[in-house]
């Protein structure tokens, strides 16, 4: 079952079930997912869809982390609601044993020695780990082994 299918049945059980919060957020996750392929005119693999997710879990967080400063924490609360329905539809996100090693392996690959190879390395890693580890973490590895 792809994963567009897989959202489109939670949806239907959180309607059967009432629960409103989860039903919005899928529904809005959704309608991301439909205006993309409006745009490109295509229908999107899992890749992709996954893409979206994480985007909009960042987006969340950041969101979060806004609302807590401004002092609204009710809506910060919503914004975390709404990530954890979200991450459901993420992969298992990678143990740092797991990322040191693509991260090596992407740097022995790549043949990288310096900062100025950075976005061969990112190229690399970027499929392997989307959706799966925090790429601004991941960003600041690569900087530290490199530099």
């Amino acid at each position: 079952m792809s994963l567009k299918e897989q959202l489109s049945e939670q949806q239907k059980i959180a309607m059967r079930a009432k629960d409103k919060a989860r039903l919005g957020t899928l529904r809005m996750l959704l309608a991301e997912i439909k205006q993309k392929e409006i745009d490109s005119h295509e229908s999107l693999t899992d890749e992709a869809i996954v893409t979206i997710v994480t985007k909009m879990v960042k987006q969340r967080k950041d969101a979060a982390s806004i609302y807590d400063e401004a002092g609204r924490k009710e809506l910060a609360d919503g914004e975390r609601q709404e990530i954890v329905v979200l991450q459901e539809f993420l992969p298992q996100p990678l143990s740092a044993d797991e990322l040191e090693t693509l991260l090596t392996a992407a740097i022995a690959d790549t043949g990288a020695n310096g900062m100025q190879d950075m976005g061969k390395v990112m190229a690399v890693l970027k499929p392997q780990i989307q959706g799966r580890a925090d790429m601004g973490k991941v960003s600041a590895s690569i900087k530290a082994k490199l530099a």
